[in-house]
């Protein structure tokens, strides 16, 4: 013992330095563990095998349908998007660019149909038919809205548009992850200088002690490893508060603050995927977008045939029946490629109306413990294991170097 007590007092700058290192490979393991999450977006090296991307971006498709998932089913619903939307207001708020837009899209398709035709109306007939349409294009804009609400379902796949998103913009997907947990990010980098530290100790005495080689590079390998799964395990367990030893207790710290990952959780996804902008965008112009295109060719067959009686006949006679149809479809397509534009102007109102951040909220807060877990847990879960085993292989490694180290300065 005297002979250990004489060499730890010789050498103990080197031997302190074990813990301090543990609590580094601690730490870096972490923060490398976390990069690999979330970074690169896309595969950087030589496929298959030599090369990473990130796990998140990587997964990208099945990561944006399981948030899909817990937001669709259990956050909102289609009908929660649209139904707050009020017909009257949002044809009041879209008049204006519309009116406009109407007044284009006739002249446009009246001359394209028939060189010189609309030319050769008399201005009267040309105003009488742009007026009219324009006159009821507010009302049909109404209408279709209407339509939509009474058959959400069946023009608006809110899990397509938000997986669409999602999948497109990686960048976005790797924010609603990091976003909902970025304090769990932060607690499990500063935990592997607490329990890297600790593991270190023990290290450090087992090599006073024996001074076999071996020693090191193992309990490199365990600190990264069991820092790692340590760490995640506090994040997620318990899911209620335990009290251990009589002395602290302990709830996983994502479960602990769902008041605050709510709040930006929610505000995150009203921002930057159910917009008023993105909703419309997807009614117009996604999957569905042929009923929608439906429903809206009815409304405009339905007016130029009940306004334009004075003009319809020279129409006719000019161009034939079978082109004055298509020349109706062909105006239903315009608004249609119009209204995205329109309905910018509609976005205040409707994101007020929407109210899909308070929404969003509410229902998160109301959540079981399995359920708000799984907000965060896919991005942990898919490929766990290769993190992980990242930091073992790091600690392991570093342990390698502490063994060359220690001989230098013992020698």
């Amino acid at each position: 013992m005297g002979a250990i007590l004489d060499d730890f007092a010789r050498h103990w700058p080197i031997y302190v330095s074990i813990p301090l290192v543990a609590a580094l490979i601690g730490y870096v393991t972490k923060l490398v563990a976390i990069r690999m999450m979330f970074q690169p977006l896309e595969f950087v090296g030589v496929k298959p095998v030599f090369g990473w991307q990130g796990i998140v971006p990587k997964r990208a498709a099945r990561m944006a349908g399981i948030a899909c998932d817990t937001m669709t089913q259990q956050l909102v619903k289609p009908a929660d998007v649209i139904e707050r939307l009020d017909a009257e207001r949002v044809a009041k708020e879209i008049e204006k660019p519309l009116l406009a837009a109407t007044e284009e899209i006739v002249r446009d398709v009246a001359g394209q149909y028939q060189s010189g035709l609309w030319e050769a109306l008399p201005a009267r007939v040309q105003r009488l038919v742009v007026h009219r349409v324009q006159a009821e294009a507010p009302r049909m804009v109404g209408a279709v809205l209407d339509a939509i609400k009474h058959d959400v379902d069946s023009v608006f796949d809110l899990k397509d548009m938000v997986v669409t998103s999602l999948v497109k913009d990686k960048a976005l997907l790797n924010r609603i992850f990091q976003e909902a947990g970025r304090k769990e990010f932060q607690f499990i980098a500063r935990s592997g200088i607490v329990f890297g530290g600790l593991i270190g100790i023990i290290q450090m005495v087992a090599w006073v002690l024996f001074k076999i080689p071996l020693i090191m590079p193992l309990f490199g390998l365990f600190t990264g490893w069991f820092t790692d799964w340590l760490a995640l395990k506090m994040i997620f367990h318990p899911k209620q508060p335990v009290r251990y030893f009589g002395l602290f207790e302990w709830q996983g710290l994502f479960l602990k603050r769902r008041a605050e990952v709510s709040e930006a959780y929610g505000e995150l996804i009203a921002k930057e995927i159910i917009t008023p902008r993105n909703v419309i965008e997807a009614v117009l112009r996604g999957p569905l977008s042929d009923k929608v295109l439906g429903m809206i060719q009815r409304q405009v067959d339905e007016e130029l045939s009940r306004q334009t009686s004075v003009a319809k006949p020279l129409v006719v006679m000019a161009v034939g029946s079978r082109r004055y149809q298509e020349m109706k479809a062909v105006i239903a397509e315009k608004i249609m490629d119009r209204l995205p534009e329109t309905m910018r102007y509609l976005e205040d109102y409707a994101e007020d109306a929407m109210d899909i951040r308070n929404l969003l909220v509410r229902k998160m807060k109301e959540l079981d413990a399995d359920e708000f877990e799984g907000l965060l847990r896919p991005a942990f879960q898919q490929d766990e294991w290769i993190l992980i085993t990242t930091g073992a292989v790091l600690g392991f490694a570093v342990g390698e170097l502490q063994v060359l180290v220690l001989e230098h300065f013992a020698a």
